[in-house]
């Protein structure tokens, strides 16, 4: 048969083609694998390389098979052309978000304003940083729900980030003009203090045409129970007014029903005081869950990393040292890996326990 015959003597031209493609196939498999690897062992939080090196590895690829095809020269300067002309289009037209989106990326690690855990507030958006990656970043809402926002978004927009060294806490309430200033200042004082507020203060914001605009504001140094403390403030504002007879007229009271003199508005004094939830019960354990994986993780990966590091200077200083500094040196070493062993496992638990709430319900 003529055409039996014409492919096995074609055969040897395409013995490039197929050794570039296993080459090629092996590459990929092997970076998807590494890839792999690695979430498994750091987490898929703050996976920024993965992208880059994928596309490419796939650009090269393509590259690559291209010249490995059995064709002229000719032809092949003409397809490698047309394969730059297309990424060149494909770049251009998508160089408003797709470049952007990962310059900014880039511009966000290099200038390290927030980290996985942070609270952060971008436009309307406000919550705790779950997620940074190349493209965009997740930030888990009061609501527990994950919001995405390009790295751009962020990049040209105001991001205001609450320091972990403690945030002010404030609270604003319009009050009458006939109770005096001196009067309710101790009071919101009291509020705050009862709130876990820290060096609190009182201002005087507005003179409005119906009342006085008062704002008290503490430090709060725990600022992971921010979202209950703000709550808490409020409740300790409502009651410690209404237990001292001093109406609220937030944001302004405009009556249409008829009152007796001195009658005032606010609920009747109750008999039970409201129960002081438990730092273990706050709800921002329910609410940021993600983000607090996310912060956990980050700190772990840090911690071992730094470790790991100093391992390996003790090793290199070993041969160098004698004595008592060589004993300390060994036992400091055998103390690292035992420590890298515990943050593996603590790290795989935490992993482990974040699959399970995200794993999909049984039909």
């Amino acid at each position: 048969m003529p055409e039996a015959s014409e492919l096995v003597e074609s055969f040897p031209s395409y013995i490039p083609l197929l050794v570039t493609l296993g080459v090629v196939a092996a590459s990929l498999l092997a970076a998807r694998w590494y890839f792999q690897r690695k979430e498994a062992k750091f987490g898929t939080h703050n996976n920024f390389s993965r992208p880059i090196v994928m596309l490419v590895l796939t650009a090269f690829a393509l590259v690559a098979l291209i010249i490995a095809l059995p064709l002229k020269d000719g032809t092949k300067d003409q397809l490698l052309g047309l394969f730059g002309l297309v990424m060149t289009g494909i770049i251009g037209l998508s160089s408003t978000t797709f470049v952007a989106n990962a310059m900014g990326g880039f511009m966000i690690r290099s200038i390290a304003s927030f980290r996985s855990g942070d609270f952060v507030r971008v436009g309307n958006t406000f919550g705790r940083v779950s997620a940074r990656g190349l493209f965009h970043t997740e930030i888990q809402t009061e609501d527990r729900d994950l919001t995405t926002l390009p790295n751009l978004y962020l990049v040209t927009n105001p991001v205001t980030v609450v320091r972990n060294s403690g945030t002010i806490v404030s609270a604003s309430v319009s009050l009458g003009y006939d109770t005096h200033q001196a009067v309710i200042e101790p009071l919101l004082l009291e509020a705050a203090k009862g709130a876990g507020l820290e060096d609190p203060f009182v201002r005087v914001m507005e003179l409005g045409d119906f009342a006085v605009v008062y704002r008290v504001a503490g430090l709060l140094t725990e600022v992971k129970q921010m979202v209950s403390k703000r709550s808490q403030l409020h409740i300790n504002v409502l009651n410690t007014l209404h237990d001292a007879g001093i109406e609220i007229l937030s944001p302004n009271a405009m009556m249409q029903r008829p009152l007796k003199d001195g009658q005032k508005i606010m609920p009747v004094a109750s008999p039970v005081s409201a129960p002081t939830p438990k730092v273990e019960d706050v709800p921002e354990n329910r609410i940021f869950d993600k983000a607090e994986e996310a912060e956990t993780i980050e700190r772990l990966v840090f911690e071992r990393d730094k470790m790991v590091k100093e391992k390996l200077e003790l090793e290199k200083q070993l041969s160098t040292l004698e004595g008592e500094e060589k004993g300390a040196a060994e036992k400091r070493i055998l103390f690292i890996d035992t420590e890298v062993v515990r943050i593996d496992a603590h790290r795989e638990a935490i992993q482990g326990e974040g699959e399970s709430k995200n794993a999909p319900a049984e039909q």
